[in-house]
């Protein structure tokens, strides 16, 4: 690799961490990215696991040091989430590449038509939200639970778009408000991504320099996003997240 291609992959990583933070989707930049630099899928996909894990203990610093943080009911969460992610770590390691880049064009266009129908926002402008978990009953902490461990599931298979499920169940289903269900995605999503990391580091599926790279930027931006109060650029994130989806469901398809 050349020297320019590491400061690309670094940029890329710091926009995709402060993307992340904000909403979600910010693998959707660097899993194209890594597969468009030569990474066979299945490596992409674990070398993409080492940034957003990194990425995600900053982020999570970012939300302490501002006074969002609840460690205790975050952990509660990323239970579900991570006995899913290693199920979907196992289930990607076993499929073959071909069918890996596939599946993930597949989800790919599905991730494009959440991005573009946008049931967050629609949602989120009729709730009456809340500020913890405690406030829910019984029957909706369970179903968030059981949301969460098929969010894990997918997140574990594969990374992008993971963030998009977390802030259904805890925003949609539990009604939290967006600062507090984002404090606790970044947590959730980086217990997802470490532990279903360590299966593919296990077998071998990490490209060392990039990843830590890659992990440098996803962390600068982690950091911003999560000291970033309100998001702005809204709908240029939105088309440059649509270009890079159309873009790799080609790569992957052709």
């Amino acid at each position: 690799m050349e020297i320019w291609q590491f400061f690309v992959i670094f940029a890329v990583g710091a926009i995709a961490g402060f993307v992340n933070v904000l909403a979600g989707g910010g693998s959707i930049l660097t899993l194209p990215m890594l597969i468009f630099l030569g990474l066979p899928p299945t490596v992409a996909n674990g070398t993409n696991r080492l940034a957003v894990a990194v990425q995600s203990i900053f982020a999570v610093a970012g939300f302490r040091r501002k006074g969002v943080s609840d460690f205790k009911s975050s952990l509660v969460l990323s239970c579900p989430a991570l006995i899913g992610g290693l199920i979907g770590a196992q289930i990607a390691l076993a499929v073959s590449d071909l069918v890996f880049k596939k599946v993930l064009a597949v989800i790919m266009i599905f991730i494009l038509g959440f991005i573009l129908w946008d049931p967050i926002r629609k949602k989120h402008d009729n709730i009456h939200e809340k500020e913890d978990i405690s406030h829910l009953s019984l029957s909706r902490r369970i179903a968030i639970m059981f949301f969460l461990f098929f969010a894990g599931i997918y997140g574990g298979f594969v990374q992008a778009g993971v963030g998009f499920l977390i802030i259904m169940a805890l925003n949609i289903i539990g009604g939290l408000n967006l600062v507090k269900t984002n404090s606790h995605k970044v947590f959730i999503a980086g217990i997802n991504a470490l532990f279903s990391l360590l299966i593919f580091v296990f077998h071998n599926k990490i490209y060392w320099i990039i990843g830590l790279v890659l992990a440098a930027g996803n962390g600068l931006g982690g950091w911003i996003g999560s000291n970033y109060a309100v998001s702005k650029g809204e709908r240029f994130i939105r088309i440059v997240l649509t270009m890079c989806v159309i873009a790799m469901v080609l790569k992957l398809l052709i």
